[in-house]
């Protein structure tokens, strides 16, 4: 039955899943793998767990044996001939002036392939570097371009953490870092301290990105005020609730601007009260003298009447007789 086992590889010193069969590996016990890179040393980071036949496929890498004792005096072999190429590399960069900068260079298992690791800001003539490397170390060479935060990963370090850096421990992808993570997050955006050890914006960053999001997100969308809450709100502080309603209602029906236009001085309010109690004094005045007039004007209409119809008499008599 296959099973499942955690390596971790010796360049870049990250850790893989590799399926074995039948291969007896302990914690800490070195052994030689198969990747996409061919034959490699490791070492085993977790024991050999069960592995359903479902997710065999998933896995394409696979453990070959245990390292025995030829195993390990080739690995110390390839340590010393690999600090050997680098340095020799590194002259012959400097004897041909070439704008480049060697990181590290790396030796295959089987030692037929050597591969070395650099950087630079623009493209680089080396083929000249890989004619003269291949006549003195007699193996196939291979330059990789690689940029500032894969120079950070095989390097390694430590971050302003105090740990060691995430892309050299667990990390396998890097994820694109913006500035607007920073912001969103309201940290400071001096670079200084939001930079890594390779000079760009540090992988940590995109960590939390996606729970400041949501917070916010639901900042936005708050749920109605439970009134069960605010009720026992206004008992516990019965004060400071009247003082806020009485705030906001004055607030909602006059507006501050209004209230300062309109507002009336003092004088201005004594003098329509002066103007009202006058106002009130004459028109009692005109009804008592309008009660006493009634009658005298009723008096002296029906004698006109009287006299109107009198003298219509007097007239029809003259002119019949």
């Amino acid at each position: 039955m296959a099973e499942t086992v955690k390596v971790r590889l010796r360049k870049p010193g990250r850790v893989f899943t590799f399926i074995t069969r039948n291969v007896p590996l302990e914690r800490n016990d070195n052994c030689i793998v198969r990747s996409d890179r061919g034959l490699e040393y490791g070492i085993c980071v977790l024991p050999p767990e069960e592995c359903p036949p479902q997710e065999e496929k998933r896995y394409k890498m696979s453990v070959v044996r245990r390292a025995t004792h030829h195993d390990d005096t080739t690995y110390g072999q390839i340590k010393i001939d690999e600090a050997r190429a680098k340095t020799m590399c590194r002259d012959k960069i400097r004897e041909r002036d070439l704008p480049m900068k060697l990181v590290e260079c790396e030796y295959a298992f089987d030692r037929k392939k050597i591969i070395f690791y650099f950087t630079a800001e623009d493209r680089v003539d080396f083929r000249e570097l890989v004619r003269d490397l291949a006549q003195d170390l007699k193996a196939r060479i291979e330059l990789r371009h690689i940029q500032v935060r894969d120079e950070a990963k095989i390097v390694g370090g430590i971050g302003t953490c105090g740990r060691e850096l995430c892309c050299t421990t667990w990390m396998r992808e890097f994820v694109p870092i913006s500035m607007r993570m920073a912001k969103q997050q309201n940290l400071s955006l001096n670079p200084s301290k939001i930079s890594g050890q390779c000079g760009r914006l540090m992988c940590c960053l995109s960590y939390e990105n996606d729970q400041y999001a949501k917070v916010k997100r639901a900042a936005k969308k708050k749920p109605p005020a439970d009134p069960a809450e605010i009720r026992n709100r206004m008992e516990a502080e019965p004060a400071e609730a009247a003082k806020v309603l009485k705030e906001s209602t004055l607030k909602d029906a006059t507006p501050e601007s209004e209230a300062v236009e309109h507002s009336p001085s003092p004088q201005a309010e004594k003098a329509p009260q002066e103007t009202t109690d006058t106002e009130a004094k004459t028109g009692q005045e005109k009804t008592s003298e309008n009660a006493d007039r009634k009658p005298a004007e009723g008096g002296t209409g029906r004698r006109r009447k009287r006299r109107r119809g009198r003298g219509g008499r007097g007239n029809q008599g003259n002119k019949t007789s």
